[in-house]
């Protein structure tokens, strides 16, 4: 049994302990407040556009991941204070982080559950990769400009988000060595939905994608191939995208 003198130093270390752990813990979460608004958001923006969207209730789970990945861990340190805006942000080379909104409706379209297999074409920050592996999928993930792909690649294994690969190369020809893919997502506008990514596909699958020039109204669209091999497109939404790059 312990004395009173052993069980009061032990409890003031205990109590130390504790304080530092409660700190260490406001301090991981001081944007707790920003992703539930952000979340509410992502909501309301959803109802304002029902209309016009072909998509009808956002499953939980979606929203659950979009209020668990630190948003701000992908933005510049100079658009800290505006990481939970419902808006794009720029992220440096021409390209942004899309709007919380659009990563919501794209990750909602794709259905993905936990052990999927998706294709991430723009890694951009990385944020997209991180709310695909937070719901339980496997991410191979592709960016044509490396300083950015570098970048998303450190912060993602700063994160510990063990479940995303990426590389440097051009996102239209797909990752045909991992292929196929439950889901893919394409995080650029195209003109026409590459088949490439059709071809690594799985039956049952889903890829979503922005088509449309750059000056041009570009939709959101959702190709589906069913277990025969059949394909299927539905438009979404219309969006704004940065164009797809490479040499295609």
């Amino acid at each position: 049994m312990c004395s009173s003198r052993s069980f009061g130093w032990f409890g003031r270390a205990m109590l130390g302990v504790l304080v530092l752990w409660s700190a260490s813990a406001i301090a991981d979460d001081r944007y707790a407040e920003a992703r539930r608004k952000m979340i509410e958001a992502i909501e309301s923006t959803h109802r304002d556009v029902s209309l016009s969207a072909d998509h009808g209730r956002f499953d939980a789970a979606t929203l659950t991941a979009l209020g668990t990945v630190p948003r701000h861990e992908f933005v510049r340190e100079s658009d800290l204070g505006r990481a939970y805006d419902n808006r794009p942000l720029p992220i440096g080379h021409g390209q942004t982080i899309s709007q919380p909104y659009i990563v919501a409706l794209m990750t909602d379209l794709l259905h993905v559950k936990a052990g999927d297999r998706v294709l991430e074409i723009g890694t951009g920050s990385g944020y997209q990769s991180a709310v695909l592996a937070t719901l339980g999928a496997s991410v191979w993930s592709i960016e044509i400009v490396p300083p950015l792909g570098e970048r998303a690649a450190k912060t993602l294994a700063h994160l510990g988000y063990a479940k995303v690969t990426t590389k440097i190369a051009d996102g239209y020809y797909g990752w045909p060595d991992n292929a196929p893919f439950d889901a893919i997502i394409v995080t650029a506008a195209v003109s026409h939905v590459p088949p490439p990514l059709v071809q690594q596909l799985k039956p049952g699958g889903r890829l979503v994608i922005p088509v449309g020039s750059a000056f041009m109204t570009q939709e959101l669209v959702l190709v589906e191939k069913d277990a025969q091999g059949a394909i299927t497109n539905r438009q979404i939404l219309p969006v704004q995208f940065v164009p797809l790059t490479g040499g295609h």
